[in-house]
Parts: C-alpha cells; structure tokens; sequence
C-alpha cells in the first residue's frame, strides 16, 4: 500500500513510519516542523518528506492516510481528505491493527519516563536474546532506530496518554491492549486536552481495564494517583516497586548510578551504569519487573542494565567546549526538571550548573505548570527562562520567585550572552526543551569555542 502519514515528524509518527516501511509499504509523509532528530531517521529510512500540509501532496491519492494527533480541523490536508471521502485512520488504531495483533504487548506509561523506561526494557529484552519488536516515542542509542518489527511475539510500546486523532479522544494507550503494563506515575499534564488530574486517572483505568487477568500491572507504591486507578477496578495481578514494594533498590551511590535490586527482599545484584538520578532507578526496578514477567531472570536483566546507554535528548552530553559540558534534555515538566537537575548535582557535586529552560509544551504554554517552576530549579545555581512570542502568561514572575538567580531572556542571542559571561571551565550547561530549540546547543557550542 501507499501510506501516507500527516504530522510525521512527532516521535510516535515518526516510528509508525519506519514499522510501516518495514512492513513492505510504500510510506510518505508532511509535517510544519521537518526536524532532527526523527528527520534525520525517517530520511535514513528512505521515507519521502514534505514541508507543511497543501493538499497537492495527497495527488494522487493514496491507499490510507495515517492521521497524526496535531493535527486538527481547517488543516487544508485534513479538509482535503474529508471531502474527498480518502481512507484514514489514527496512529494507534493503525498500531493495533497492523503490527500489535496476536503479539505479546509490553506498554510503558506514566507521565515522566516513558521513552526511557522503554528504551530500557527493548534493551533488557535484547540483550536476553529476545529479539523484539518496539515503537519508542524517541532514539535509544542502544539501537540505531525509535521502531523495529521484531523477530519474536514480544512488542515494548511506549504508552501515551495523549489522545489519539483529533476524531478519536481516546488515550492513544486503550488501543494497544498490552499483556504488560508498567504504570510508571502519574500527575496532572496535558493541560490542553485533560481538565484535572481525575480526568487522568479515568484514562488509566480504561487502560488498565483492557489488561488481561493472565497479565501483570507495575507500578510505583508512592503515587496516590496510581493507588486510585487500582482502586477503581483491577483484574490482573499487581507489582509494586520502591519503598515498601516487591522490588526495593539500595543506592550504592548517592546518584543513582550504581545501586543493588532486591525482589522481596532478596538480593538479585548490582546495575552499575551510566544513568544517574533517582527517577531512573524507579524506572530500572520497573523494567526489571516486565523483564522477568516475560521470562529474563533478574541477573541477566541486571546485566542489560548495566549495558544501558540511554536515550537521545535524555541528559545527552552534546558537546564539552573549553571544559564547559553541554546537556541536551527533554524535561517539560516541573517533576521532570527537579528531578534531572537532582541526578545531575549529585554527580557533579559543587561544579556550577546553570538550566537553560523553553516552557514549550502545550501544557508549559497554558501555564498549567507555572507554581511549581519556581521549586524545581533549586539544584542549579543559575537558571535562565525562555520567553517564547506566543507565551501567555508572566514567565518573569515565575522567574522571581526563584530561589536561584533567574533571568527570562527572549532571543538564543541573549541566552547564549549570558551563559558565555557566566560559564567557566567545569559548568554544566542543561539546555531543557521538548522542541528543536532553534538550535541553540549547536549555536552555543560553536560561541563558546
């Protein structure tokens, strides 16, 4: 068939894109923002690209477009497919119908850790000699790709609660029916689309509805939210890990960097790795968990784990320029902030760390986050805000009631000003964003030279 995918950049369309491929179809795609890192892989990939939505691109008509959750009614490609009667469907419903019937469904979801968690597990199942299939909403850099098919009946899906089309508001999760599930956390996010938290947990519970009682559910014992969505009806089998829980991790290293598992209270070994930060130990304990689940015993997982190289964009180390270290992450989230820049200072321990931050996501742009900013920032030493044009509310506010030396700067001129005035040899500079960033760590790279 000739696929073509509208919004193909975003990190799940993207991955469609390369299953599709793999598959034997011929798959094209638009997106409005063409870029790396899932520009670069699609085209790797041999998948045709083009810029923006004129519906000239769906001459001659292809056999089904694959409709992206960005996209929305008055886009002139979605018009144009409307009122010419052209079959389409939703990512996750092409997902579920194509590539995750009769497979052996691991899904990770929460609000923070998802793409980690899952790069995680395909790694853990790989290094097992499991060989799977999965569609990761990101690059695990133990792979050279964000999806693959997969040679055996085990498929790791990164879970998103998003929903799916703009004509499906259903999470993009309910449709991927998983054997198992790792509820990794849950806070309110997605300002744009959920009202309040509660509205959330609805969404979980539907997922965890779909979960066969021959299954497993992982999950965290410190999230409130999660103990809710259990209570509201659970027929599967529970896992719990962290304080108090079936599997336990004692921090060798304040960092998390090298920890011991425990599962009930049995020693299963030491993952000495690259990570560092609390959150990634929380999501080491929930990996391990499905792993076992689909038959790895924990040493060998642990094993994987200590082989564990990360994720693009995760606290990747972009450049060192004049002993001044450059991190790339994805952080859009208060939580998520907090706890990368928590990771980070218990590594570097008194070295200077100045957070450059871009409120980008659809949540971040509402305001929906704006109290707890302020609290997140307190292991930097310094942080500087980005004002984007269209941002609607007082980011100089926020940055006031920092207790950090906080600036708002407007244009990657001025950020890259300050950070040369300010970083000496030894800082850590972490450029946080869910977006390209206008290329601000290429850019202050070269100034710094």
């Amino acid at each position: 068939m000739h696929i073509h995918i509208l919004g193909i950049c975003g990190t799940f369309m993207g991955s469609l894109a390369v299953l599709a491929k793999e598959l034997g179809h011929r798959v094209t795609g638009s997106d409005a923002n063409v870029y790396p890192p899932m520009s670069t892989q699609l085209e790797a990939q041999g998948i045709e690209l083009t810029q923006g939505y004129d519906p000239a691109q769906l001459e001659p008509a292809p056999d089904l477009v694959v409709i992206g959750n960005a996209m929305s009614r008055g886009n002139p490609a979605v018009e144009y497919v409307l009122n010419k009667g052209l079959p389409y469907v939703s990512g996750p419903q092409w997902l579920a119908d194509h590539v995750l019937q009769g497979r052996w469904v691991l899904a990770v979801a929460g609000t923070h850790g998802k793409t980690t968690t899952s790069s995680m597990l395909a790694w853990v199942l790989e290094h097992a000699g499991m060989s799977p299939g999965f569609l990761i909403g990101g690059v695990p850099q133990n792979f050279s790709v964000s999806a693959r098919l997969g040679d055996t009946p085990f498929f790791v899906v990164e879970a998103d609660e998003y929903d799916s089309a703009f004509f499906d508001k259903r999470s993009k999760f309910v449709h991927y029916h998983p054997r198992t599930a790792i509820l990794n956390n849950l806070e309110f996010d997605h300002a744009d689309i959920f009202p309040d938290l509660a509205s959330i947990e609805r969404q979980f519970h539907h997922l965890v509805r779909t979960i066969p009682s021959e299954g497993l559910v992982i999950h965290p014992t410190t999230e409130p939210a999660l103990e809710r969505v259990i209570g509201m009806g659970c027929w599967t089998p529970v896992q719990t890990t962290g304080t108090g829980g079936q599997w336990q991790a004692r921090l060798l290293s304040p960092d998390g960097s090298r920890f011991e598992v425990l599962f009930e209270d049995v020693a299963q070994g030491v993952v000495d790795w690259a990570l560092t930060g609390q959150h990634n130990v929380a999501n080491a304990l929930a990996t391990l968990a499905a792993a076992r689940h689909v038959g790895v015993v924990p040493a060998m997982a642990i094993d994987g784990l200590s082989a564990f190289k990360s994720v693009k964009r995760r606290m990747e180390k972009v450049a060192e320029v004049q002993g001044v270290t450059i991190y790339d992450d994805f952080a859009h989230h208060p939580t998520a902030i907090a706890t990368t820049l928590d990771g980070l200072r218990k590594r570097v321990g008194e070295a200077p760390v100045i957070a450059v931050i871009e409120p980008r996501s659809n949540s971040m742009k509402l305001g929906a986050h704006r109290d707890g900013l302020p609290e997140s920032v307190n292991d930097a030493d310094q942080v500087i805000w980005y004002a984007p044009p269209n941002l609607g509310w007082d980011l100089a506010g926020t940055a006031a009631e920092c207790k950090v030396p906080s600036v708002v700067a407007d244009s990657l001129e001025a950020i890259i000003e300050r950070i040369k005035g300010q970083a000496r040899p030894g800082t850590h500079v972490v450029i946080m964003s869910n977006g390209g960033f206008g290329g601000l760590h290429g850019k202050l790279a070269e100034a710094l030279k």
